[in-house]
Parts: C-alpha cells; structure tokens; sequence
C-alpha cells in the first residue's frame, strides 16, 4: 500500500490525540514558580509569600502552607523526594537566598544554608538522586557560584567555575535554566545565552554560545532540557515581551558543544521546556502560552495560551504547571 495512502488511513483509525493544560484549585493567590512531580499522587509546588503547596491525590485537593519565619522569602524552586520530604529554594539578595528542607510533610523547616555573600543570588536547584544535588547562583567575584551537596542538602560545598562574561547572570524564574542527566552530567544556561557543561558532577566546565537573544538585561537562555546525553534544546527570550518570538530557542544535537536555530520557533517568550518520552515530544511554556513539538524541536504548535512559569514531569500522565495568581494544571489529553 502506497504510504501516503496508509498514514492517512492510520490517522482517521488513530487520530493524534490533543494536549491540554486542565486548571486545578490550588488554595492560594501566591505566584508560583516551583513544581516538583514525585509520582501521579504527590506534587510539591512554591512560589512567593513563603508559600509551598503539596498534593497526595494527583492534584485534586492542594494543601497551601507557610514556611515559618520566612512569610516574605520567593521560594523559586522546590525539589521534592516523596510526600514527607522536600527541599526549598527562597531567592534574593545576600541571605535572603536560602535552602530549606522538611522531613514532615511541611510540618516543620530547617534553614539548612543561608548565601553568606551580600552578592550572592541563588537561581536554581536541582538533584540528581536524594543524595547528590548542585545549586546554581549569580556571579560572585566573576564566577557564577556553583555548590554540590552529597548528603541530600544538609550542607553544601563550592565547586569552582569559568569566568562570567561582564553584566552575566542566570534566571531564577521556571528552576530549569539547569538541568542534570544520568549520575554526573549538568547544563546551565545564562542571561549570556551561554551555557555551561559538566560531565563531572560540577568540578570542570566546558562554555557554549547559543543564538538565543541576549540583547537587552530581560532575555537570554531561561531553560535547558535534554532528551538524552546528546539532543537538548534551550528556550527563552525576552520576558518583558511575553509575546515576540523572535530568537527564543536553540537546539543542540551533540551534547551542547555547539546550538543552532531551527526552523520554527515556540510562539512567545518561554521559561520552561521539557521533553516527554512517551510522546516523543518537546513542550514549552511561559507567560503567553503553550507550544508542543513532535519532530525534535525543529517546528512548533500552540496548545495552550494559559500564564505558567514553570513545569514538572514524569511521563505524560504525570506532568503540572504552575504559575501566577496561585495557578496550577496538569497536563492531560483529549
């Protein structure tokens, strides 16, 4: 049978199923920006207020909550292990930058670090088991601040970088301007539209140019998400126009040595990509909307126009998003 012929045949028989975003009530007005899947059931999520946010039934009740003493603290990033221990990262200035951790559920939280340098900005958390995590920060003295923990957060040690380029920073808005694969590997991406390589858990680094925008303090790289060791895409652009997306995305096919523009783009602004295995698809979203791929990055389709900031996923079945005013999704099919 002539194969033209057969794909459509397939398609009516099998139509391609849609993605959605389905809201979900979460309890609070706080911006989220943090989201953490442990499994179908149980879902951490944080934003500003000192709020943090856990589900045990897939989403279907939400549990806001305080961290004490730290009301005015913008958790930007949690990373959750089960539904009794999680980890928080609070953004600012010098020790307005914090790590917490719970082991109750939220019931109680330890300040495990405070930033110790007036300089400092932390803008990014990420774990590669329950043990073993690297933390991302601003420049100080020239080099991004890069620190590695082996005992789950309980303390932390400095991990030495390539210089910054002047006026160089990270984004702290979606916690996935990192991203770590297999035992030791790491990327991060820059306001620079660079983006800096490990293969040794945070010890040496390898430097990237993207083509990502970088032209004014509001654009640069916010995400970078791998499929495997060698095929990546990073996202952004410029935040203060949610809506252009001009140079917001650049893919990389052989570990992030070198990025190139693909043909189509995301239709906006984007603070979060992702890949979904199951689905053989890259999905992004940011404050204009949503955009699916299904050929490797290279053409984009809106999905969704909802506001979210960031998101986190097992497979398809297991994904959410949250972002302003207290909203959260998970991502489904039609």
């Amino acid at each position: 049978m002539n194969k033209a012929i057969l794909s459509v045949l397939l398609s009516t028989l099998c139509p391609i199923k849609a993605q959605i975003w389905t809201p979900q009530t979460s309890n609070t007005t706080a911006s989220l920006r943090g989201v953490s899947v442990v499994n179908a059931k149980v879902v951490w999520a944080s934003g500003s207020k000192g709020t943090f946010l856990i589900t045990t039934d897939g989403g279907a009740t939400w549990k806001p909550g305080t961290v004490q003493g730290a009301a005015d603290m913008d958790f930007r990033a949690v990373r959750a292990f089960d539904d009794k221990t999680a980890i928080l990262m609070s953004i600012g200035s010098g020790e307005k930058s914090r790590i917490y951790k719970t082991k109750d559920g939220g019931g109680t939280w330890e300040a495990v670090y405070t930033n110790p340098d007036p300089k400092g900005f932390f803008d990014a958390i990420a774990f590669w088991d329950a043990t073993h995590g690297i933390l991302l920060g601003d420049p100080v003295d020239g080099h991004f601040l890069v620190m590695t923990t082996d005992d789950g957060g309980d303390s932390w040690k400095r991990e030495k970088t390539p210089a910054a380029q002047p006026n160089e920073g990270a984004f702290a808005a979606s916690n996935s301007c990192m991203f770590l694969i297999g035992l030791h590997e790491v990327w991060f991406g820059t306001g620079g539209a660079r983006v800096f390589h490990s293969i040794d858990g945070g010890k040496k680094w390898t430097v990237s140019q993207t083509p990502i925008r970088h032209d004014v303090p509001s654009a640069g790289i916010f995400s970078v998400a791998f499929l495997n060791p060698l095929r990546g895409i990073a996202v952004g652009g410029d935040y203060s126009k949610p809506a252009d997306p001009a140079h917001n995305i650049a893919i990389t096919e052989d570990g992030g040595k070198k990025w190139t523009a693909p043909e189509g783009s995301p239709t906006g602004f984007r603070s979060a990509v992702t890949y979904l295995p199951d689905r053989k698809m890259w999905i992004a979203t940011g404050t204009s909307g949503s955009d699916a791929s299904i050929d490797k990055g290279k053409t984009w389709k809106q999905f969704d126009k909802g506001d979210y900031n960031a998101m986190s996923f097992l497979l398809s079945y297991a994904g959410w998003a949250v972002g302003p005013k207290g909203a959260i999704a998970r991502f489904s099919v039609e």
